[in-house]
């Protein structure tokens, strides 16, 4: 983002700066253009001035000869000429007699000025700037001046004009880039702690807490709703432990001791029937207390925000399977796990091992005896994956579609939130979790996780 905003600042300024330079320098260049020849033509005009007072009105020589004098020193070249362009007189230097020069006088003495006769006419030859004078009065033409002057002296003025200009658009827009920097930082980076503080929260550092100290006016009003809303989720979230707390507290400790009542009791009667019916209560607490146990699991899946460390599955997956050996050997099914390779994944603290407890105790449900349940763990692309796989009965569509909700897919002897702790669970590790068919029949449920670049 920093990148971005300073570029695109900079191209703005660079562009106004390209705007406001160029047509500058092309606008002092024509001046410089201009003025040089309009002194070069003054020059002109001087000597031809003093040329007609010598030809037409007979003074002295002396006047057009200072005049070609004083052209001489500043190092320009001037060829006097009569009325039949015979050379009446000329300065040390000859440019103004090379070929250009010979036809601009046979121009100006030809009268081949368009509409006035008194025009200069003006040629470049190379680096030299020539021009035509007609000597005479009242449109009678009794001679010509060509008058020659370098374009060297000019040209280092635009050039050393250009390098200015140029040093200058360095100089701005090294300063523009300094600028673009500082601006895009002062931007972006209560933007990047914000995205740095909405991350710690997400990964359940609820105390934390945006920067409204600094960046535009915008930014802090947004790092303050951040913080707002920050506040109410702690607030929301260490309410909702305490009520799981308290409902824990509340619930378990009144079927623990109807529990208990309801085995002393069936110690000390004899009756068959009233034993049937004092077995039948206490199976209906101990799956009173299966509820209660999984809507508090979900629960506090649904209100935690893990705080997430490096888990080795496949190690985990080993041990659970280790677990839950004696449970499938007692129903007569296979349970294995594979797993070629390490795979480590970020996740809360005991998280994997409640959602495999839930599969596997799905899978060991719902597979028949002889049947099969594989614990899968791979890697791949950057993201982690744990399948659970039977080949039980299967599920159809419509009970796939609701069976990560609560009681969406109630269990033979369970309470129908096994599957909904798995997604929560999954989700709150930042994963996803997925029901598929088993090629050949049964049921595979896929979780996925995002590895973290190394």
């Amino acid at each position: 983002m920093t990148r971005r905003i300073a570029g695109t600042f900079f191209a703005l300024l660079t562009a106004l700066l390209v705007l406001a330079v160029v047509p500058l320098g092309v606008t002092m260049a024509a001046n410089q253009n201009t003025s040089f020849r309009y002194d070069t033509e003054s020059a002109a005009g001087e000597v031809a001035s003093n040329t007609e007072e010598h030809l037409s009105d007979h003074h002295s020589v002396d006047q057009m000869q200072e005049a070609l004098n004083t052209a001489a020193a500043t190092g320009d070249c001037a060829s006097v000429y009569t009325v039949d362009g015979a050379l009446l007189a000329e300065t040390p230097c000859t440019k103004a007699a090379s070929e250009t020069a010979r036809k601009l006088k046979a121009q100006v003495l030809a009268g081949d000025h368009d509409a006035d006769p008194n025009q200069n006419l003006t040629a470049q030859d190379g680096q030299w700037l020539l021009v035509g004078v007609p000597v005479g009065d009242d449109g009678q033409i009794s001679g010509a001046v060509v008058y020659a002057r370098n374009l060297d002296p000019m040209n280092d003025r635009i050039n050393a004009m250009w390098g200015w200009l140029t040093l200058t658009g360095v100089g701005c827009l090294a300063v523009a880039a300094l600028l673009s920097v500082r601006l895009a930082r002062w931007v972006s980076r209560p933007l990047g702690t914000l995205g740095q503080a909405a991350a710690r929260l997400g990964g359940g550092e609820l105390a934390v807490r945006a920067d409204t100290e600094h960046g535009p006016q915008q930014v802090q009003r947004l790092a303050e709703t951040f913080n707002w809303m920050a506040e109410r989720i702690e607030t929301l979230v260490h309410g909702h432990r305490s009520w799981i707390a308290d409902v824990s507290h509340q619930l378990r400790t009144p079927l623990t001791a109807l529990r208990l009542r309801l085995d002393l009791l069936a110690v000390d009667v004899p009756d068959d029937r009233a034993a049937a019916e004092l077995a039948g209560a206490q199976e209906e607490i101990a799956r009173l207390s299966r509820l209660v146990d999984g809507l508090l699991a979900v629960a506090r899946a649904e209100t935690s925000l893990p705080n997430r460390s490096p888990v080795r599955a496949d190690t985990v997956a080993r041990e659970r399977v280790g677990a839950w050996e004696p449970v499938a050997a007692e129903r007569g099914v296979s349970l294995t796990v594979r797993a070629a390779e390490p795979v480590t994944i970020p996740l809360g603290e005991g998280d994997l091992e409640q959602v495999l407890d839930n599969l596997v105790a799905n899978a060991l449900e719902a597979v028949s005896e002889n049947g099969t349940v594989t614990i899968e763990v791979t890697q791949a692309k950057g993201r982690a994956r744990v399948c659970v796989v039977d080949d039980g009965p299967g599920m159809s569509e419509e009970l796939k579609a609701t069976a990560f909700h609560r009681y969406g897919h109630p269990e033979p002897r369970g309470n129908g939130l096994g599957l909904a702790i798995v997604h929560r669970l999954t989700a709150a590790n930042g994963g996803h979790a997925e029901l598929r068919d088993t090629p050949g029949g049964g049921l595979t449920v896929e979780l996925e996780w995002p590895l973290p670049a190394e």
